[in-house]
């Protein structure tokens, strides 16, 4: 029992502990410490930042070159001591690429081609993704093993099977040819699928059906919210590749109705290639890329962020 005493008149009572008692435990300064460290922001050394200027400069050093190469001429190029800055060729070289290589009809053609893309991936892949995550049905795994493993052919397989069949339909050298096969990727399906498991609640679709929502009511007004970050990225993914496609387009597609990519194939003909009409054409291919990247770049962070942190 704890005795209370008092070292002089007026002092306020202090209270022993009885003998036998633990004494009390200390502090928890370790916990109390990353409690309040936990709001301050975080910063990187030295270390930090020469690594990633280092990444930075080796990223943006082959983009910087090819606009460095399409201002020269076939002989400064051949130099033995690459050129180091702008030459004076650079209009004569992008105006040669832009009419030789046909770029401004392939611009359009692969944008064409990118956005149908781009929308149709999203949309199948998304309600796709919805029903591996959210839906019982017979087979579901099943199903979606098959899906991840048309991942594992290699797409050099399906080339002349494909081939046979467009050219039974008759679309060789038109842009269908080159859409159709891929208005659906497995890649997207799988990466819908793994965030609408995570970021939908199955509660909430129990609570619109309760409410006498309708499939399609639920898809417009509960999963494409739900999903909207993942179809972003997935979005952005899906163009970039879109527009970079080269080796199907340049089998069905010829010089007469290109995309970007056939159409440079165009400016290296003949018998001495001009490296850098090739490196202009090159460049301006790459130019609607880094525009759209200007453009939603930060959305798209803000998407992928937003997905790390909602679960």
């Amino acid at each position: 029992m704890a005795t209370t005493t008092s070292t002089r008149a007026g002092a306020l009572p202090v209270t022993e502990r009885s003998a036998g008692s633990p004494p009390p435990a200390p502090p928890r300064r370790g916990r109390a410490r990353r409690a309040g460290s936990a709001g301050r922001q975080l910063h990187g050394g030295w270390l930090t930042y020469t690594v990633l200027a280092i990444f930075t400069l080796g990223s943006v050093a082959p983009l910087a070159w090819a606009f460095i190469a399409s201002s020269h001429d076939n002989k400064r190029l051949a130099e033995a001591t690459p050129p180091f800055w702008f030459g004076s060729h650079l209009g004569e070289n992008w105006e040669m690429a832009w009419e030789r290589g046909n770029v401004g009809h392939a611009m359009i053609n692969t944008l064409f081609v990118a956005s149908t893309i781009t929308v149709a991936t999203v949309l199948f892949c998304t309600l796709a993704g919805f029903a591996f995550a959210k839906l019982r049905f017979r087979a579901r795994n099943l199903l979606m093993l098959l899906v991840i493993g048309t991942m594992m052919v290699p797409p050099q397989l399906t080339v002349v099977p494909l081939f046979m069949y467009i050219s039974d339909l008759g679309w060789t050298d038109h842009l269908q040819a080159v859409i159709l096969p891929m208005l659906v990727s497995a890649f997207g399906v799988f990466f819908m699928r793994q965030y609408l498991v995570a970021a939908l609640p199955t509660e909430l679709i129990e609570a619109a059906r309760v409410d006498g929502a309708h499939s399609l009511r639920i898809v417009w007004h509960v999963v494409f919210p739900a999903a909207r970050p993942a179809m972003a990225v997935l979005g952005m993914l899906t163009f970039v590749m879109a527009w970079n496609e080269f080796f199907w387009p340049l089998i069905v597609l010829s010089q007469n109705n290109p995309t970007v990519q056939v159409a440079l194939t165009g400016i290296g003909q003949g018998y001495v290639p001009n490296q850098g009409a090739i490196m202009a054409g090159a460049v301006l291919a790459t130019l609607p890329l880094l525009v759209a990247l200007a453009l939603f770049g930060r959305q798209i962070v803000g998407g992928i962020m937003h997905g790390a942190i909602k679960g």
